[in-house]
């Protein structure tokens, strides 16, 4: 599978990268929540999966938002407004000019102030584990360098697994590809000042105003609370609300095709018939030569640096290969 192409629009002076995938013939926008990274994502099987659905009846574009993944950084502290001009900017950049916004978490916030601000441009909007108001928005000035002291120190060693998927729990290949996927989404540096950022997002008195079609999907996992996406559906009028199960903060993980499935009969009006899972997996066996007699010559040291040497040439080997979290080589003797 090609990975599609990365580009960057200019926002100002920042650049937000973005990707275009799909044929579909309605444009839907991706505003991603606190971060992300287009081609580390592009990596996973599950995701691959669900932006291929998407992109079956949509032409689908993501970006990355200021401050996080293939976008610039360190740019300071942005309003709502400016990053609300990101959007605007990506899809000037692709020719779209009116396209469904689909707002995942703190995306959400800035969908929503799109949707009002450009309600011209503005075909839906969809809400996934969004709310109006940040959780942090009353904290104390004490309590909110609390969590930026506790983001420095942590960040990067995949501290967001517990609350991205419960559910994973004691999955360590999933603990490290989501530390990796922490250190390049965004710095330490950069998350601090996104946590900032949202620290001050309370939209709640524009929620009356919003007048285009919307559909609120929440997940009654721990992560947002589901009484945010109720507030969301009590204040927006005629707003559908769909309430899911599941753990899962990313929309690619768990039921992803119930997410799908309530998208696509939204914005078309019918749900594609389900095609049959058929998935081509490859199971790679590695054998060492006289193994055990060239452990015995060698001892642990240098045995272990034999098969660091080897896992590596064979991860170069196969370094166009894309996998998804929990993929790993085995190795026999």
């Amino acid at each position: 599978m090609t990975p599609p192409e990365t580009r960057y629009a200019k926002s100002g002076d920042v650049h937000i990268a973005y990707q275009v995938t799909g044929n579909g013939p309605i444009d839907l926008v991706w505003v991603p929540g606190f971060i992300s990274n287009l081609e580390l994502e592009g990596e996973y099987l599950e995701h691959q999966r669900f932006a291929a659905r998407l992109g079956s009846f949509c032409r689908l574009i993501r970006f990355d938002k200021r401050g996080t993944g293939l976008s610039d950084r360190g740019f300071g502290i942005a309003t709502l407004e400016e990053r609300i001009d990101d959007v605007r900017t990506v899809m000037d950049a692709v020719d779209s000019r009116r396209a469904a916004l689909v707002g995942q978490s703190e995306g959400g916030p800035m969908s929503i102030l799109f949707a009002a601000t450009y309600p011209e441009r503005t075909q839906a909007l969809i809400l996934y584990a969004g709310f109006a108001v940040n959780m942090t928005h009353g904290w104390s000035a004490e309590q909110l360098q609390a969590r930026l002291d506790w983001y420095s120190q942590h960040w990067g060693t995949g501290i967001s697994a517990s609350w991205a998927a419960p559910g994973k729990a004691g999955d360590e290949a999933f603990q490290r590809a989501r530390a990796r996927f922490e250190r390049l989404s965004a710095s330490p540096a950069a998350v601090m000042a996104l946590v900032r950022m949202n620290h001050e997002i309370d939209v709640r008195d524009i929620l009356p105003a919003i007048r285009v079609p919307t559909l609120i999907l929440h997940r009654s996992g721990r992560r947002v609370s589901v009484d945010s996406g109720r507030e969301l559906a009590a204040r927006m009028p005629g707003a559908k609300y769909v309430e899911l199960p599941g753990d899962e903060h990313p929309p690619f993980l768990g039921d992803a095709d119930r997410i799908v499935d309530e998208i696509e009969e939204f914005l078309t009006g019918a749900r594609s018939e389900p095609d049959v899972d058929r998935v081509l997996a490859t199971v790679l066996f590695t054998d060492i030569v006289d193994s055990t007699k060239r452990a015995a010559e060698l001892g642990d040291r240098q045995w272990r640096a034999l098969l660091d040497r080897h896992d590596e040439a064979v991860r170069q080997q196969l370094g166009g290969l894309r996998f998804g979290f929990g993929n790993q080589f085995v190795f026999v003797d």
